[in-house]
């Protein structure tokens, strides 16, 4: 409902803070698909936080990864090779699929025991 009610505005740039973070699987799959066609007709830039993998993978076209804590910053940009339109089955075949998504949870692993070394010294 948010993310309709955003594009009733026709904004230039639509903002989504984790959009599905709080609903179930299937559900959550639904509507990143239906993100994908609607980004399809209307063509609007827009920017989502999110901590899956799989979503950032499927949706973006560029990828910012951050540093944690309150002074996060810019700590890589990956640029998402997938042709558009887009499936889940077309970009888990692409050949760049398992080595961005094994990028990013590298990313993740060093970022969260970087954060829990520092809680403990």
């Amino acid at each position: 409902v948010g993310i309709a009610r955003a594009l009733a505005i026709d904004p230039q740039i639509l903002l989504m803070d984790e959009p599905f973070g709080a609903l179930d699987a299937l559900t959550r799959s639904f509507l990143q698909e239906e993100i994908e066609r609607i980004w399809e007709r209307k063509r609007k830039t827009a920017i989502m936080i999110t901590h899956s993998i799989d979503e950032a993978l499927l949706l973006s076209d560029r990828i910012i990864l951050m540093t944690r804590g309150p002074a996060a910053k810019i700590d890589e940009v990956l640029d998402v090779p997938f042709d558009r339109p887009r499936s889940r089955e077309s970009v888990e075949a692409h050949p760049a699929y398992r080595e961005l998504k094994h990028e990013m949870e590298q990313h993740l692993y060093r970022e969260t025991r970087a954060v829990e070394e520092s809680r403990l010294s």
